[in-house]
C-alpha cells in the first residue's frame, strides 16, 4: 500500500477543468487497489471560484456525495506542504500549481525526503505559453508525466524534466459507460467549453454550421461563451445548457443520437497525437463520435472508432449517416467502446503509473538545468 498525494488546480471543481476528470478516475482506481489518495488544492482556485459562483454551495456538495470516496483538501499562504509531504510515499504535482510552489517541493524532495516526486502537465501551454512553463524549477523532480508523446518531446527538447514519460488521459469506468436504459431523445450533443479563440472557427465548420445545415435537434455544454457565440447557437437552432458536472456526462450522452469532436488548435498544429480528454469519456459511453481533423500520431484508436471529416461538408455528410442508419452507429459505437474497455481506462492508466514508479525507484534525483 502506497500513500499518492496529489497536487492539484482543484480535484471538487470540474468548471472549465478537465484535469479534474481524470485525477478523480486515477484516484479512486488507486483506492480500490488498497492505496491511499489525497488531493490538495488551494482554496482561491479559479475553477473552484466559478464553480461557486454558477451552482452555489450546492456544487460543491454535489461533488461529496458522487465522489465520497475522494478526499481532499485546500490550502493557503499557511499551510505546512513540508508536514503533508512527509506523510507520502507518492506525490503529484500538476502544472497548474502556483511555479512557486512547485519549486518548494522540489527543495524539499532534495533535502532528503524518500517519496518519488512527479510533475503532470495535461495542457498545451509548453508549447503556446513556453516561457511559463520552462520557467518552472524542477529541480528535485523524479520526472515528468507529459499528457502525449509529442508533448514528452517537448519537455525532453527543452530540457524541462530529468526523465519524461508519456501518460495519456483516459476513462473513468465507474462513470463512464453505455446507459441502455435511457432512451436517446435528441440528434446531437456538444460538450465542452468555448475557450479563448482557439476553435472558433472550428466549432463554426464542424458544429454550428453542420447543425443549422440539417435542421438537428442539438444542445451545447460547457462555459465561457461569449454573447456573440450565445446568439450564434441561437440562431442554428442549438439549445445552449451551461455548465454540466462531468460525473452528469455520461446520462446527457445516453440522451443524444452522436457526439463530435472539435480538438483545439494547439493539439491540431503543434501537439498531434494528443487528443484530450472528451473522446476517450464519449467512447466509454457508448455514443458515435465524429471528430474534426486531428493526427493520432500515436495509434490510440483504431480505423472505425472516430469517424474523421476534414471538413464541413464531410461532418454534415456523417451526421446524416449515422442518424439514419442506426446499425452503422451502433456498430461504430461498439468498436469504440471495445478500444477503451481494452486501453484506455483509468485502471490503465494506474497500471501505466506503477510501472513509471518502479522504473524511478532505481534512479537517483539529480540536478535539473533548464
Amino acid at each position: 500500500m502506497m500513500r499518492f498525494l496529489f497536487y492539484t488546480h482543484s480535484l471538487v471543481s470540474d468548471w472549465n477543468h478537465g484535469n479534474a476528470h481524470f485525477l478523480r478516475g486515477v484516484m479512486r482506481a488507486l483506492n480500490a487497489r488498497g492505496h491511499q489518495t489525497l488531493a490538495l488544492e488551494p482554496r482561491d482556485a479559479w475553477s473552484r471560484q466559478n464553480l461557486v459562483a454558477d451552482g452555489g454551495q450546492e456544487a460543491v456538495d454535489d461533488f461529496a456525495r458522487t465522489f465520497p470516496d475522494l478526499e481532499s483538501q485546500t490550502y493557503d499562504a499557511g499551510f505546512d506542504h513540508e508536514a503533508a509531504l512527509e506523510q507520502a510515499d507518492v506525490v503529484v504535482v500538476h502544472e497548474w500549481t502556483d511555479p512557486a510552489l512547485v519549486a518548494r517541493i522540489g527543495r524539499h524532495r532534495r533535502q532528503g525526503a524518500r517519496y518519488s516526486l512527479l510533475f503532470h502537465d495535461t495542457h498545451h501551454r509548453a508549447v503556446s505559453a513556453g516561457d511559463e512553463i520552462g520557467g518552472m524549477d524542477l529541480n528535485g523532480y523524479d520526472g515528468v508525466l507529459a499528457f502525449g508523446e509529442a508533448l514528452r518531446e517537448r519537455y525532453l527538447k527543452a530540457g524541462w524534466g530529468r526523465q519524461v514519460f508519456s501518460w495519456h488521459e483516459a476513462a473513468d469506468r465507474t462513470l463512464f459507460h453505455p446507459l441502455p436504459d435511457i432512451a436517446p431523445e435528441a440528434d446531437l450533443i456538444w460538450v465542452g467549453n468555448w475557450g479563448d479563440g482557439e476553435r472558433s472557427e472550428e466549432l463554426e465548420e464542424f458544429l454550428i454550421g453542420p447543425v443549422e445545415a440539417l435542421g438537428l435537434e442539438a444542445s451545447v455544454h460547457g462555459v465561457r461563451y461569449p454573447d456573440h457565440a450565445l446568439a450564434r447557437l441561437d440562431q442554428a437552432g442549438i439549445r445552449y445548457r451551461g455548465w454540466l458536472p462531468n460525473a452528469r456526462v455520461p446520462q446527457a450522452f445516453a440522451r443524444h443520437r452522436v457526439t463530435v469532436h472539435v480538438p483545439r488548435r494547439p493539439y491540431v498544429t503543434a501537439l498531434p497525437g494528443i487528443p484530450t480528454i472528451r473522446p476517450f469519456e464519449a467512447l466509454a459511453c457508448g455514443i458515435p463520435l465524429i471528430s474534426a481533423p486531428w493526427d493520432d500520431a500515436e495509434g490510440l484508436f483504431r480505423p472505425g472508432d472516430i469517424r474523421f471529416v476534414t471538413n464541413g461538408q464531410e461532418m454534415r455528410q456523417q451526421l446524416r449517416l449515422l442518424l439514419n442508419d442506426p446499425a452503422a452507429a451502433a456498430e461504430q459505437a461498439q468498436r469504440g467502446l471495445e478500444t477503451i474497455l481494452d486501453r484506455h481506462t483509468c485502471d490503465h492508466r494506474v497500471d501505466e503509473l506503477l510501472s513509471i514508479l518502479t522504473t524511478l525507484q532505481s534512479t537517483p534525483v539529480q540536478e535539473v538545468t533548464a
